[in-house]
């Protein structure tokens, strides 16, 4: 797993294409809203996401076939002028196996409600890390390098750093362009807070979770799952502090609507105390997913 290793020495080149992908991103346009007969140019603008998101160099180290990074993007096309002119929402999720198991993780599970641009039938989709060229390509890099950034945080405690900065130069890049998302008074729940969330140390102890949560519990789950659980039960209290620091933040929210239904899962083959006080640490930690965890009764 070439996540588990430290990371040397980064030299980035994101801008540059490589055969060597980084990413196995699937994407999938919808418009059911949109009532014309002729919708080639959604066939099209699919191609091209998928060509932009698999085509590019995203991580610093080499990424074997087998070890990219799996992730969909799913736009939904809920207003479109019929010439180039598009207003989406845009789900991204991204996931990662457990090792020695068929299982995958889900990482990141977002609805971005803003996800504005212009877009003309067999356009070329201009990216660069220096400046903002487009609201298109900016959006897709920089949830890339979430991605990339929360899939090296799961192998490797903090090592997903370098990605989220990088996140935030695409953030920054984009404060003067028009579109929505990318500013922090558009919304408390939009990429501004994503990514200043992931670079703010007061969440440092959630990025410390995520990776004891996977490798030390999940990865540990095929050679003893009594034993991993128990790993997790033992962490599972640091995520009553997450929410402390700023209520209703990004983080911890996305944090949630990925893992909810994972820990009602590892939870349900608990017994007696374990479970209770499972049970009771994740409401409080999460109460607004709270009827899921009381399942656990």
């Amino acid at each position: 797993m070439k996540r588990c290793l430290l990371i040397p020495i980064l030299i980035f080149t994101y801008s540059c294409y490589s055969q060597a992908q980084d990413l196995n991103a699937r994407v999938k346009i919808l418009a059911p809203k949109i009532q014309v007969s002729n919708k080639r140019i959604f066939t099209t603008l699919e191609t091209a996401m998928k060509d932009f998101l698999n085509g590019r160099k995203w991580a610093a180290d080499a990424i074997a076939p087998n070890e990219r990074i799996n992730c969909n993007f799913v736009l939904n096309i809920t207003n479109w002028d019929g010439g180039s002119n598009f207003s989406c929402e845009m789900q991204v999720q991204s996931s990662r196996p457990v090792f020695n198991s068929s299982y995958t993780t889900t990482l990141l599970n977002i609805n971005d409600r803003d996800v504005d641009f212009t877009y003309t039938e067999g356009q070329t989709i201009d990216y660069s890390d220096q400046n903002f060229q487009s609201n298109l390509s900016s959006v897709m890099a920089f949830y890339a390098y979430i991605i990339v950034g929360m899939d090296y945080d799961s192998f490797s405690r903090y090592s997903g750093s370098p990605y989220f900065a990088q996140a935030q130069t695409v953030v920054q890049n984009a404060q003067t362009a028009a579109y929505k998302g990318w500013k922090a008074f558009d919304s408390n729940l939009n990429r501004y807070w994503l990514s200043e969330n992931l670079n703010n140390k007061l969440y440092n102890n959630l990025r410390s979770f995520i990776y004891d949560y996977h490798r030390n519990g999940l990865d540990m789950m095929a050679d003893n799952a009594v034993k991993a659980r128990k790993t997790i039960s033992t962490i599972l209290p640091q995520l009553t502090q997450v929410d402390r620091k700023r209520i209703g933040s990004y983080l911890p929210l996305a944090f949630f609507t990925a893992k909810d239904d994972e820990f009602v899962s590892i939870f349900s083959k608990a017994v007696g105390p374990e479970k209770a006080q499972a049970m009771n640490t994740l409401i409080q930690a999460d109460p607004a997913n709270g009827n899921k965890y009381e399942t656990l009764k």
